[in-house]
């Protein structure tokens, strides 16, 4: 149990860090681009990973550290909550709702590809 919350600490840091870096990298001008593309490739991948793993293409620890820890790092259905909350509150409700759709939409369209994409490849 100590290994595999291990492997989860390792991947969810280098998740961690690589959303700081493109929320770092990506521009800031009243659309939160940042974490709609975090969420959206971390959908996308997660498909892949998900077939990966029904597979047994990957080993559980891989999963662990890939799905659980970087893909669960990286992403962030938190920030999506509050930056979405801090729309509103600035009177951008029409940003807002278009944030919530593009995530709403995108995010399982994009999760179904990657799983599409996974079969596609694996099977």
């Amino acid at each position: 149990m100590l290994q595999q919350i291990l492997i989860v600490a390792v991947g969810g840091a280098v998740g961690a860090a690589l959303r700081y870096l493109i929320g770092e990298w990506v521009a800031h001008d009243g659309f939160p681009y940042a974490t709609l593309g975090v969420n959206l490739i971390g959908s996308l991948l997660l498909g892949v990973l998900t077939v990966s793993v029904a597979q047994h293409l990957i080993s559980t620890n891989l999963a662990l550290l890939l799905a659980t820890g970087v893909l669960g790092a990286f992403t962030t259905m938190s920030t999506f909550s509050v930056e979405t909350v801090t729309l509103f509150d600035q009177g951008d409700s029409t940003v807002a709702l278009s944030y919530i759709g593009l995530t709403m939409i995108l995010c399982p369209l994009l999760a179904l590809i990657g799983w599409k994409l996974g079969e596609a490849i694996w099977l």
